[in-house]
């Protein structure tokens, strides 16, 4: 049954007033942080008349109503302003950043995938035995271990001790930024296919005590394809809304693994940001991430609309 074009409409309609609240929120917490750009920009020269000057400058002297007003205008001019530390567009910033992080969060969302799903069947098809113990304690290590701590560990092991991968950079053709990229995102995937490959295997199970999947193999049907057809089907569901719910979570750990493997993405960019009290940096960034989640997000209602037709009933 094909996915209602009024059901793919409303969700779109839906990321609308979330994006416009999002922006709100964030203009607001930003110009909360403790300290001011001004000062992070100048330093120790940073006089009463140097302060007045550069928030004269940037507007940060006049009323937060103002300055959000000001910024909605040059928004919907397709205009997010100018770094105040780097003195570029913010526009050009986050085009040239945003896809290291893209590539680092599907990579890893890739492997999380890999690891998880045939480990789940496995663990399934073997509920209650040793293997099925092991395969849950693995992956327990990588659920509760941080990401950042984890992230220095592949890194020290594999970088810089047996020289397997770089210790950090980006690379500059596929390959190469594949190369790069894999301990990070590695780091970002160990956590995620954990709850992906729990999620999987208690559904697998569940699924194979349904009637329906008795009744398949009582028709005389082959276990490939009650597996394919009748189990992975419906087994799927939640783990594929479970993967789009938790690509904010990777986008969110790509800050600190970006850090760690000093990959130049958005995630550095960002930390950057907040230490130099670049709002408007800060501002775009999250405007950036906050878009692509919901799309993340739209594409999952979708998928899960096509897999189950109920949904956008």
């Amino acid at each position: 049954m094909p996915i209602s074009l009024r059901y793919v409409v409303l969700r779109l309609l839906q990321i609308v007033p979330t994006f416009l609240l999002i922006m709100v929120v964030m203009f607001v917490l930003v110009r909360l942080l403790p300290g001011d750009p001004t000062s992070a920009l100048l330093g120790e020269r940073a006089t009463d008349e140097a302060v007045a000057r550069i928030n004269a400058q940037y507007g940060l002297d006049k009323p937060i109503l103002v300055q959000f007003g000001v910024f909605l205008a040059s928004f919907f001019r397709g205009d997010l302003g100018d770094s105040i530390v780097d003195k570029t567009p913010v526009l050009g910033l986050i085009l040239s950043r945003l896809p290291v992080t893209l590539f680092l969060t599907a990579l890893a969302a890739l492997l999380s995938v890999v690891m998880a799903v045939p480990l789940a069947f496995v663990a399934a098809l073997r509920h209650g035995s040793g293997t099925d113990s092991a395969i849950r304690a693995g992956f327990q290590v990588g659920l509760s271990t941080p990401v950042f701590y984890l992230g220095i560990l592949l890194l020290t092991l594999f970088a810089a001790h047996l020289h397997w991968f770089p210790v950090g950079g980006y690379g500059e053709h596929f390959g190469d930024k594949l190369y790069h990229l894999f301990l990070p995102a590695l780091t970002l995937a160990l956590s995620l296919s954990a709850v992906l490959m729990r999620n999987l295997r208690n559904s697998i199970v569940e699924v194979l005590e349904a009637e329906y999947v008795d009744f398949a193999r009582a028709k005389g049907l082959k276990a490939r394809v009650v597996l394919g057809k009748h189990v992975l089907r419906n087994a799927v569901i939640p783990t594929v809304t479970l993967l789009g719910l938790n690509i904010g979570t990777l986008f969110g750990g790509a800050v600190i693994t970006e850090t760690v493997f000093a990959v130049p993405g958005a995630g550095r960019l960002m930390i950057g940001a907040i230490f130099g009290r670049d709002y408007p940096v800060i501002l775009g960034l999250t405007l950036a991430l906050a878009l692509l989640v919901s799309l993340v997000f739209l594409v999952t209602d979708l998928v899960q609309a096509a897999l189950d037709p109920r949904v956008s009933a």
